[in-house]
C-alpha cells in the first residue's frame, strides 16, 4: 500500500484550508497513492474557543467535498480531523456537542469509519504549553478500527496515542498499522514526538503513521511538524521537518507477519497473569 500524508499549512480560512487539502489529495494520488492522511484540525485554527465556530454536521459542506475527492482519485482518504457538531433534537432541549472527529472515506467516496478523539488535550506544563479542549469539545468513546483491501487499520487522535491500552486494544482486534492525526506542539514535540510512535510500533509490532500539520510560528498554537512513519520495529521509515510536504512511504503488511513471527510477544503474553478487554469498537 502505498501512504501519503499531507503535512499542510493552515490558510485561517474554512473554504480555503478545504480547497488546499483537495488540491493536494489530488497531487499525492497522481503520485500513485492508495490511501492519504490529512493532520488534526487541518480546517480550523487550533484553539479552542474557534472549534465550535468551524463545527460541522456530519455530511455537511466538507464532509461531502472530502469524500468527492476520495471518489475522484479513487483513494482510501483518512480525512485528518475537523470540529463536527452534533445536535440532539430528541430531546425538550436543543442540545449541541462538538467533537474532534476524523472521517475515513473509501475510493468511492464512502465513508467507513468515523473516530472522535477520546482523551481530550487538558494539560498545564509549567513553563511550558497550557490548553484545555475540554472548554469546547467533547470526548468520543468507541475505539475505531476500519478495514481495507490491505488489511485492518486502527485510527486515533493526537493525545489518544498517549493511552497504550487503546493502541493494544486496536493490536488485539488486528490492526496492522495506526494512523494518527496529530498536532503536537514546541513543548510536547521534542520530547514525545518521534518517541510515542516508535514504542507504540514496537509494543505492538505494527506500522504507526502520525500527520500533524505544517509549523506556523505565528499561530496562538504552534504544531510541531515532523510528520512521521515507523514500522513494527521501530525503524522511523521517513519523517518531515517543519514545512508543508508531502510524505510518501511504501508499506508492506507482511512486514508486521514477520516480526511476530521472528519476536513473538503476542503468544508469550501471559494472559492467564492479565487480560485488556472492551466492547467498544465501532464506526
Amino acid at each position: 500500500m502505498r501512504l501519503c500524508l499531507l503535512q499542510l499549512k493552515n490558510l485561517g480560512e474554512n473554504g480555503k484550508n478545504i480547497s488546499h487539502a483537495v488540491e493536494m489529495i489530488g497531487k499525492a494520488a497522481a503520485g500513485g497513492a492508495d490511501m492519504i492522511v490529512l493532520p488534526e484540525m487541518f480546517c480550523c485554527p487550533y484553539k479552542a474557543s474557534k472549534f465550535p465556530v468551524y463545527a460541522q454536521e456530519e455530511g455537511s459542506s466538507n464532509w461531502k467535498k472530502l469524500s468527492e475527492a476520495a471518489k475522484k482519485n479513487n483513494v482510501y482518504l483518512v480525512a485528518g480531523s475537523m470540529p463536527e457538531l452534533e445536535i440532539d433534537r430528541s430531546c425538550c432541549e436543543h442540545v449541541e456537542k462538538i467533537y474532534n472527529t476524523s472521517y475515513v472515506f473509501d475510493r468511492k467516496g464512502k465513508q467507513i469509519a468515523k473516530h472522535r478523539k477520546v482523551h481530550l488535550f487538558d494539560v498545564d506544563i509549567k513553563g511550558g504549553q497550557r490548553f484545555k479542549e475540554s472548554d469546547s469539545l467533547s470526548s468520543g468513546n468507541q475505539i475505531t478500527t476500519f478495514e481495507t483491501e490491505f488489511g485492518k487499520i486502527g485510527l486515533m487522535i493526537c493525545f489518544d496515542i498517549r493511552f497504550p491500552e487503546m493502541a493494544r486494544l486496536m493490536q488485539l482486534d488486528g490492526a496492522k498499522m495506526i494512523i494518527v492525526p496529530a498536532a503536537f506542539n514546541m513543548t510536547s514535540g521534542p520530547k514525545w514526538w518521534d518517541l510515542m510512535f516508535r514504542t507504540r510500533a514496537v509494543d505492538n509490532q505494527l506500522f504507526m503513521a502520525g500527520c500533524s500539520p505544517a509549523r506556523d510560528e505565528t499561530a496562538s498554537y504552534i504544531a510541531w511538524g515532523h510528520t512521521i512513519v515507523t514500522d513494527p520495529w521501530g525503524t522511523v521509515l521517513g519523517e518531515l521537518e517543519t514545512e508543508e510536504g508531502m510524505l510518501t512511504v511504501d508499506i508492506d503488511f507482511e512486514e508486521v507477519e514477520k516480526v511476530r513471527q521472528q519476536v513473538p510477544l503476542t503468544t508469550s503474553r501471559r494472559t492467564d497473569l492479565y487480560t485488556l478487554k472492551s466492547n467498544l469498537f465501532g464506526q
